[in-house]
């Protein structure tokens, strides 16, 4: 049986933009005559009627919009009919790229509109061509790799108007030319830059103060609030209408940005800095060289003492490093050379506009770095986050409630939030409590997919706990088994990277002489490794955190996603901690009103990779008998699609035959 949908509630008296909505997505409707692919849906009109009411009465909507009801066209037609000047907000690149590129285009073509749209990413997104000259005469390149990288790049630089790196399919995102041809708000000379004229930053923000519908993403909106440097601040007072797709990742999105941060990386790119231009610029005025050489091994030094034994990725509490002498003997280290360094830079600062801008950097790292060296600020967290090569020191709120309630509150202009995943009940309190929208209108429009007669639900019961040694070994051998049944076509969802390596390397093992090939997040970029595992014969693919959402593999390429245990938030992590003793403080319950939620979002998330198209069929597997065993089992479950039960691995094997033998699959259409 088909999931039906949640009732929405009844909206005001239609209007002509309503109308106008209504006509475009009926069976005859423009949408209908321009695109083969579009197949009028209930469920996908229903939503668009809710956003054109929305933008008419300049109110506040909350959609969850279920995979295949088509929310991307729900909200971009209606604004594009209302003629409101609007700004669209994503938590990805790939989504922007794709709004701007394809879906805005398109739809302008649909119904003949001359709209003026822009693309606005953060600073970071675009080829600075002052650091890229500067880059050219670097003394210490990393390797010979990135050298030939940079001569790509020139060459690339000719051509591009937009200057936007994302147009070089060939470059690496983790490339370590690209903070070398790129600024930050720190190393930015802005009007005294030599370059300011051709500026690709500044273009792309004239082109969006000019255009009709700007499209942005979180990070770039909520860094304009602490920083007041991305060009936000004098767009959103311009806009009638503000959309935020993908907005489940709002909260987390504007907490890191909304708080402090002090990064080894950034010290490193003084340090570097420093070293160039006080060689070029003021050679002979300061001991350049013995400054850069300090500053580097200050941040070494910091990043060691943040680790201590630990190895890889790993968040920590800030009191796990805070009460060593050895932490704040680092932090003041770096206090101690960023101070010097500006005293010897005061003595050029007449030098030119890159000296003054490293005397502003080195305030500002020395000024982080005697915050962290006092306690924090009240209803703020502090953590420490490594990486294999970096330590972020970060505070930051515990949510975001304040802020955007401030901004929606501050001006007459309508905000549309929408997401697959916000909540797993009616009200979608799970999001509108973490952004303080709970009196915004809220509205679920279910998937229009069905789910019972087109997937099913494995949960083996037999099964090693989570947590114990045998668990990661299991899950790779029935993962192989599932593979083998289905021929590939095969997702592994871990909650962790550790588990993500055991898992990768014992199913490569499995695999080998049946000539199934097996890709592990990390040996490749995310884009390449998604189109090897799309071309390969036979595949398995096994990802975690970056590959639960925004990855979309429609028809039988995919047909098998099994997730290793159920991800719950990890009970040391410092901002689960901190939320945590705020509802309890506040006399709620931790586990059920902020765990169970959090991990109900993030398997609904896993599970969407599955059914992406009406004929798509496949298999769910959580290797985690909680699922099925404890009470809060039926809380989780229920925020999964209505999937068919299945409760032996027999059965489970039997499904993947059947598909694999491709017998009476259902075709359909895919949503547009």
């Amino acid at each position: 049986m088909m999931q039906m949908p949640a009732p929405i509630p009844a909206i005001r008296a239609r209007s002509a933009l309503r109308d106008e909505v209504a006509r475009a997505f009926a069976a005859e409707g423009d949408l209908a005559r321009a695109a083969p692919r579009f197949q009028p849906r209930e469920v996908q009109t229903t939503l668009a009627d809710a956003v054109a009411e929305t933008l008419e009465s300049r109110s506040v909507l909350v959609a969850e919009a279920g995979t295949g009801v088509g929310k991307t066209y729900a909200y971009l037609v209606p604004l594009l009919l209302s003629g409101l000047r609007a700004m669209v907000s994503t938590a990805t690149k790939s989504l922007q790229d794709q709004l701007f590129l394809r879906d805005l285009p398109g739809l302008m073509r649909i119904f003949g509109l001359p709209v003026q749209i822009a693309l606005l990413k953060g600073r970071g997104a675009y080829l600075c061509l002052h650091r890229m000259e500067q880059a050219r005469h670097a003394q210490d390149w990393p390797n010979p790799q990135t050298l030939r990288q940079l001569a790509r790049i020139e060459v690339w630089a000719q051509s591009t108007r937009s200057g936007d790196l994302a147009e070089l399919d060939t470059l690496d995102e983790r490339s370590p030319v690209i903070p070398l041809v790129t600024s930050s708000r720190e190393n930015c000379l802005g009007s005294e830059c030599p370059k300011f004229r051709q500026c690709h930053v500044v273009q792309a923000r004239r082109l969006a103060l000019q255009a009709d519908i700007v499209v942005v993403n979180h990070h770039l909106f909520f860094a304009d609030m602490a920083l007041k440097d991305t060009g936000m601040a004098e767009l959103l007072p311009t806009v009638d209408a503000v959309v935020f797709d993908e907005a489940h990742q709002l909260n987390e999105a504007g907490v890191q940005f909304l708080g402090k941060l002090l990064g080894t990386s950034q010290l490193l790119d003084f340090s570097r800095d420093l070293l160039a231009i006080g060689l070029t610029e003021a050679r002979g005025f300061g001991p350049w060289t013995e400054l850069a050489a300090r500053c580097e091994l200050a941040a070494r030094e910091l990043r060691l003492a943040s680790a201590g034994p630990l190895r890889g990725a790993v968040r920590l509490r800030w009191e796990e490093r805070a009460t060593q002498p050895a932490f704040a003997e680092a932090l003041q280290r770096v206090l101690a050379v960023c101070q010097e360094a500006r005293t010897h830079l005061a003595h050029v600062d007449n030098g030119g506009p890159d000296l003054a801008k490293l005397d502003d950097r080195a305030r500002l790292l020395a000024a982080r770095a005697e915050a962290f060296l006092q306690p924090a600020a009240p209803d703020h967290v502090r953590w420490i986050d490594l990486t294999a090569h970096q330590a972020r020191l970060t505070e930051a709120p515990l949510d975001i409630r304040e802020t955007l309630r401030a901004q929606v509150e501050g001006g007459s202009r309508a905000w549309l939030f929408t997401s697959a995943t916000l909540g797993h009940d009616a009200a979608l309190s799970w999001f509108t409590r973490s952004v303080g929208m709970e009196e915004a209108r809220t509205l679920q429009a279910g998937s229009p997919f069905d789910y019972a007669a087109h997937a099913r639900l494995f949960v083996p019961t037999r099964f090693p706990k989570p947590g114990e040694a045998a668990h990661p070994g299991a899950v790779a051998a029935l993962a192989g088994r599932c593979a083998l049944a289905l021929g590939g076509r095969t997702f592994v969802l871990t909650t962790t990277l550790r588990a993500l390596q055991q898992i990768g390397a014992a199913l490569r093992e499995q695999l080998a002489a049946d000539g199934i090939q097996v890709f592990v997040q990390g040996e490749a970029p995310k884009r390449a490794m998604l189109a090897q595992f799309l071309a390969a014969p036979r595949g398995v693919l096994v990802g975690s955190h970056s590959f639960w959402e925004g990855i979309d593999v429609p028809g039988d390429a995919l047909q098998c996603v099994l997730i290793d245990k159920l991800p719950f938030p990890p009970p040391n992590d410092p901002l689960a901690e901190a939320r945590s003793r705020q509802i309890e403080a506040e006399g709620g319950n931790a586990f059920h009103d902020y765990f169970i939620p959090e991990t109900a979002i993030a398997l609904k998330q896993g599970a969407g990779r599955l059914i992406r198209s009406e004929r798509d069929r496949g298999l769910l597997v959580v290797c985690d008998s909680r699922l099925v065993q404890m009470p809060y089992g039926r809380r989780l479950r229920a925020a999964l699609p209505a999937m068919a039960p299945l409760g032996t691995e027999d059965e489970a094997l039997d499904w993947l035959r059947t598909l694999a033998e491709g017998h009476a699959v259902p075709r359909g259409v895919a949503p547009v």
